[in-house]
């Protein structure tokens, strides 16, 4: 079961002003799920995204990119059960079709939609079953369909993830809130999931590039699962301009309110996918201090993070913790000085200068391990940087999932 983690209430979900959202069921993988989602923007809303940069990236975030570049997004359409990848020319064919037909029954050009595709890699995407759920989903567009949004992108996840706030800047109230999906084949090479944050502030759309990667780098950038990058990750942000606030410099200080907003709640929805990770008992943090920079606390905290060693010792409550210093020891900082190395659990002080602390005692390890929640701390004494990685362990129930993972 998730960690500390349960589905989002219907009623904390603002609905965002220039955004309705409707959901349709088209069975591409079980009959009667909600597989379906189209979501409609506001003439004066602007989209901008980051995307995976796994080589093989899906059909859909080829075109995603191309329509970004060309023109200014009118809707979204997601599917879940093919992720249309590994398809070739037939793939972005298909998915072209899709962008056709909705762009056709809201009256714009196939250019003006993104689509997205979630699920099994190498299959053809069964456009026509999506074709056929469009109309529904149309129907039922509504701008407070959040929660069953979160509920109609889902493929291994247990739990649906939507969060929402809103803030004061400007004087005016802006209203955020935003959607996620991922369980497994998280590993951060831009944001390693589905995501979708929309708000109703006005932003041009090469500042509000700049925010999603501020934003996708302090929360989808920093998470890992299993250390596989999917070919299909998508991290959109959507700034409607509905309300009286135009956000046009990013020195100032109503847009760090709004940058730092949009931060928190991609944060939240990170870690929601981390604590509902498959087969996931435990969530982790991995707290790197001390670094010369980003990159090498980040390298170090992934190496833990994604280390089968250090997951499995962490399900079975094991106070292996010698498998943390070898994960930091392989994570490719060639100069660094193990001797000045100091690592936590929680509060307990398990290594000093490179080596176990003599007044360490294991079950003062024991104690932490047996937690749901864990702090990992790892003072590296060679800089000023600080980085945090969110991570999960491996049970079995991993194996059993992703060994099923088409049945």
């Amino acid at each position: 079961m998730p960690v500390n983690l349960v589905a989002p209430d219907p009623a904390s979900l603002y609905p965002v002003p220039g955004i309705t959202l409707g959901i349709g069921s088209a069975g591409i993988k079980k009959a009667g799920r909600k597989d379906v989602l189209v979501m409609r923007l506001a003439d004066e809303a602007h989209v901008a995204g980051v995307f995976t940069k796994n080589r093989f990236c899906a059909a859909p975030v080829q075109i995603c990119r191309e329509h970004l570049a060309a023109t200014t997004p009118r809707a979204l359409v997601v599917n879940t059960g093919n992720a249309n990848a590994g398809t070739g020319l037939e793939g972005r064919e298909r998915a072209l079709k899709v962008c056709a037909a909705l762009a056709d029954a809201l009256g714009t050009q196939p250019e003006n939609i993104l689509p997205f595709s979630t699920g099994v890699i190498l299959e053809p995407l069964p456009y026509e079953k999506i074709l056929s759920a469009i109309p529904a989903a149309i129907e039922n567009l509504a701008p407070a369909n959040w929660a069953q949004a979160a509920e109609a992108i889902m493929t291994t996840d247990v739990v649906a993830k939507a969060s929402s706030m809103q803030v004061a800047v400007a004087g005016h109230t802006i209203t955020i809130t935003g959607i996620a999906k991922g369980a497994g084949m998280i590993h951060p090479n831009m944001a390693t999931m589905l995501g979708y944050v929309a708000c109703d502030a006005k932003v041009a759309q090469p500042l509000l590039q700049q925010l999603v990667q501020h934003a996708a780098d302090r929360s989808f950038n920093c998470i890992t699962i299993d250390g596989d990058t999917s070919t299909n990750d998508s991290f959109m942000l959507i700034a409607t301009g509905q309300t009286g606030v135009e956000i046009s410099d990013a020195d100032s200080a109503d847009y760090l309110v709004l940058r730092d907003a949009i931060t928190r709640l991609s944060q939240t929805l990170a870690q929601a996918i981390v604590r509902d990770g498959e087969g996931a008992t435990k969530f982790m943090t991995v707290q790197v201090e001390g670094g010369r920079d980003e990159t090498e606390c980040k390298a170090v905290g992934y190496a833990i993070g994604r280390s089968p060693l250090v997951k499995t010792a962490f399900f079975a409550s094991d106070p292996n913790l010698g498998r943390i210093l070898a994960a930091i020891g392989y994570a490719g900082i060639d100069d660094l000085d193990v001797d000045k190395l100091d690592l936590y659990l929680d509060d307990v002080l398990v290594a000093t200068h490179g080596s176990r602390n003599p007044a360490y005692r294991e079950e003062d390890g024991q104690r932490v391990m047996n937690k749901a929640e864990i702090l990992i701390r790892v003072l590296l004494n060679r800089g000023q940087v600080t980085s945090t990685v969110w991570t999960c362990d491996f049970s079995y129930d991993y194996v059993k999932i992703n060994a099923d993972y088409r049945s």
